[in-house]
């Protein structure tokens, strides 16, 4: 039952994905793309919007240096959520599903766990770190 729970729930996480992270195939044909008017101006938008927020943290911050490092920081948060849940899942099929069999399978499954739940505490909580450090830190 284990395992049609496990297998269950990876073949939704990756049909999630899938449908997440969907990839657009861009063909040009003979100097016309198919991308239409809308679509560009929305993916220059989205460049602009990205740019900017890195002005926005450089003048929140006060500093080229604290923004961008404030930016980097925001970016690590931001992925690091998707790619330490797939670690979890990876280490709870290395424990409970290939554990069962193999017991240094368990013990690696458990190390995952630990170690992917710790990297994404310390990847939530460095931003916050950073701007109270920064905001009553500095003279």
């Amino acid at each position: 039952m284990k395992k049609l729970v496990a297998v269950v729930m990876i073949l939704i996480l990756i049909v999630g994905m899938f449908s997440i992270f969907s990839f657009n195939k861009v063909y040009a044909a003979e100097g016309n793309s198919v991308l239409d008017e809308t679509t560009e101006s929305k993916l220059v938008e989205l460049k602009s919007n990205m740019s900017n927020s890195l002005e926005d943290y450089k003048e929140k911050y006060g500093s080229d240096i604290y923004g961008f490092v404030a930016y980097i920081l925001n970016i690590v948060r931001v992925y690091s959520i998707p790619l330490c849940f797939l670690g979890i899942v990876i280490g709870a099929i290395h424990q409970y599903i290939i554990g069962v069999r193999k017991l240094d399978t368990l013990e690696k499954g458990m190390g995952l766990i630990v170690t992917f739940v710790t990297i994404l505490i310390i990847c939530q909580v460095l931003p916050l770190a950073f701007a109270v450090f920064v905001k009553f830190g500095r003279g």
